[in-house]
């Protein structure tokens, strides 16, 4: 993504900051794995968000209004040997070059210069309860200034919540999110597309969540959004099942939640296929009254109305369709009232989805849901899961866990699938395995 794409959020965010405060927030911290071992580093969405910068041991100050730069960025210094044993990184020249910082100073001198950067300041905007370690340092500075002021110094009378503002704006995509999303989401679906063609019987489910992971990288992508749900039979009635360890069974479904994640961004796809390449009558059945519910929820994605409404109407269709199935019995709107849907539909119909898989933004706003506008993306995933040992149904139906899912972009008129290269109706994933 290009610089001028950070500088035009960071001006957004400082007209909102407003002129005589200041905002500040950190880098993500590296995590040990094991020993001197870390994770591989995944930047922290909101710092990122409006730095574009990508290293650890770093602090962000934006100062509206401020006459010898408005963005500031404290960074470790350049060193030869880290640079020599772990690759390049980009100090403080670079800070300024590369990721046009108006000024940069060594991270390691935050105590000497951030409480004159505070002085005079009414609000200071930052990340409030999420990083201890910037919560203690802000309070020793504010009260440090606090005890200056005979000299005439006053310090910050206020301190307010920066994701209050920052995740509002990353609520809307621009065209360069956009973009990025449209290749998590091409490269995705290529990689379900592909698990759905290798897909055998007596396959272990880690063998297609390597399929997945050697496409996401064979598209460019070198990180998943989050960790791959491959569950077959039973294992797909488990919401967050990740193990993914057991072998593939004739006859039964599997259940395949995975995404990719294009610099930041994030897809989100799920689908629910037959091990052995044609469903059975009963998961027939089911499996069309999610599609159904599917398109119910997707009817009601469109500018002005209100971010519930594809979920109320994804939980009408298949409550109708669990009673003439003969699961549920009784008037729809009575079972839907007394929430008896529930035990085999548990979760909402989605989330917001960009940077983060479970993305950032308000679902209500003054208590109401809000109504969806253009440049919001969200997805749409109705399920049903019925337990192997839920006794009260028929065995045919037990045992079956069915989620089809979808990443959606609002739009003027309506709304665009940005995954709608996965097959998904029973014809065409039936098609497309039998194909091989």
């Amino acid at each position: 993504m290009k610089q001028s794409e950070f500088k035009k959020r960071r001006k957004q965010l400082m007209q909102r900051v407003g002129k005589g405060n200041i905002a500040l927030i950190g880098s993500a911290a590296e995590r040990v794995r094991n020993r001197d071992v870390h994770y591989p580093y995944r930047q922290d969405s909101d710092f990122y968000y409006l730095t574009g910068f990508n290293e650890p041991e770093a602090l962000a100050v934006f100062i509206p209004g401020r006459e010898q730069g408005e963005y500031i960025l404290f960074c470790r210094e350049y060193d030869e040997t880290k640079a020599l044993w772990e690759g390049a990184h980009a100090g403080l020249e670079g800070a300024v070059k590369h990721y046009e910082a108006d000024d940069s100073f060594p991270i390691d001198d935050l105590d000497e210069i951030l409480p004159g950067l505070l002085e005079n300041k009414g609000k200071v905007f930052y990340p409030m309860g999420r990083d201890p370690e910037l919560d203690h340092s802000l309070l020793e500075w504010i009260n440090h200034l606090r005890g200056q002021s005979r000299r005439g110094v006053s310090a910050p009378g206020e301190l307010v919540t920066l994701e209050h503002i920052l995740h509002e704006m990353r609520l809307f995509k621009s065209p360069a999110e956009l973009k990025l999303m449209r290749r998590a989401a091409e490269v995705s679906a290529h990689a379900h597309a592909r698990a759905m063609q290798v897909c055998k019987p007596g396959m272990h489910e880690y063998q297609i969540e390597a399929e997945l992971l050697y496409q996401f990288y064979q598209g460019g992508l070198r990180h998943v959004a989050y960790p791959s749900i491959v569950a077959g039979g039973k294992n797909a009635c488990v919401l967050h099942y990740t193990e993914n360890k057991d072998v593939l069974h004739k006859g039964d479904l599997l259940l395949i939640d995975a995404g990719a994640e294009c610099d930041h961004y994030a897809a989100d796809i799920t689908r629910t296929f037959p091990v052995s390449g044609r469903f059975s009558e009963p998961q027939k059945q089911l499996y069309q009254l999610v599609l159904d519910a599917q398109s119910s929820a997707l009817e009601q994605v469109k500018p002005g109305l209100p971010w519930n409404a594809a979920h109320d109407a994804a939980v009408e269709t298949i409550t109708q369709g669990l009673v003439e199935l003969g699961i549920l019995k009784g008037k729809v709107k009575k079972l839907i009232k007394d929430e008896k849907y529930k035990p085999f539909f548990m979760h909402r119909i989605g989330h917001w989805l960009g940077m983060d898989v479970h993305d950032v933004g308000d679902y209500k706003v003054d208590q109401e849901w809000r109504l969806l506008e253009p440049g919001m993306v969200l997805t749409v995933e109705p399920g049903l899961y019925i337990p192997a040992d839920y006794d009260k149904v028929e065995e045919k139906w037990r045992g079956i866990g069915i989620r089809i899912e979808d990443d959606i972009l609002v739009t003027a008129n309506g709304y665009e699938c940005l995954t709608a290269a996965v097959p998904k109706s029973i014809e065409e994933i039936e098609a497309l395995m039998q194909a091989v």
